[in-house]
């Protein structure tokens, strides 16, 4: 059994994955309608759960404390509604422990290319056995990462499109611009991944410490 979640619960979670973002990229987050994300984000700012902040010309809701609690309930209460469905997330988080090992020593090698006496050396790219390495392993944890997303929306219908994002990045990258296995603000591979494990945590009620 799967299950559809509610437009509120939507934009807050869409707030708190992103961390900073315009009302434009929530709505885009779970395709929403742009004008009903719009009205839910100021509602949820009249309750204190997101708040809008600029710096240097730009401006993004983010969630607050507050907010994020309220968050935490409503995905606690969603996923205890599907029966199975935390046991069912929790088995599939523990099957993406190991992979996002993999994926954070990809993303690391994809910066650094150790040399004799400077193991921190910064990877200038000159190397394409070095670079295939990495897109190799990158590929392998797009093929795992199809089978994950599959699991997982056999439980909660937003965890869609984790494996469609996380192969279009990667298609860049084999394009030949590499900027897209960490580039920031985008949604590269390491953001995708990145930003899978915050859904995932939250999901399950637990932080990036435990």
């Amino acid at each position: 059994m799967t299950r559809a979640s509610s437009d509120e619960l939507l934009v807050l979670h869409a707030v708190r994955l992103r961390g900073f973002t315009d009302t434009a990229a929530t709505a885009r987050r779970f395709a929403l309608d742009p004008g009903a994300v719009e009205e839910l984000l100021l509602d949820l700012q009249a309750l204190g759960h997101v708040a809008w902040s600029e710096f240097a010309g730009l401006g993004g809701w983010s969630p607050t404390d507050r907010g994020r609690a309220h968050g935490e309930q409503l995905l606690a209460a969603e996923l205890a509604a599907v029966p199975g469905g935390h046991e069912a997330v929790a088995a599939t988080y523990a099957a993406f422990l190991p992979l996002n090992d993999r994926l954070q020593s990809a993303c690391t090698s994809w910066q650094l290319r150790p040399r004799p006496g400077d193991p921190l050396a910064e990877n200038d790219h000159t190397d394409p056995a070095w670079d295939g390495m990495v897109v190799s392993e990158l590929d392998e944890l797009a093929r795992a990462l199809v089978a994950l997303v599959h699991r997982l929306t056999g439980v909660l219908d937003r965890f869609g499109g984790y494996d469609r994002r996380f192969s279009a990045a990667l298609d860049r990258v084999l394009a030949g611009d590499g900027s897209w296995v960490n580039r920031t603000g985008e949604d590269s591979c390491h953001t995708v991944w990145f930003e899978l494990h915050e859904d995932l945590l939250a999901t399950l009620g637990q932080s990036r410490g435990t």
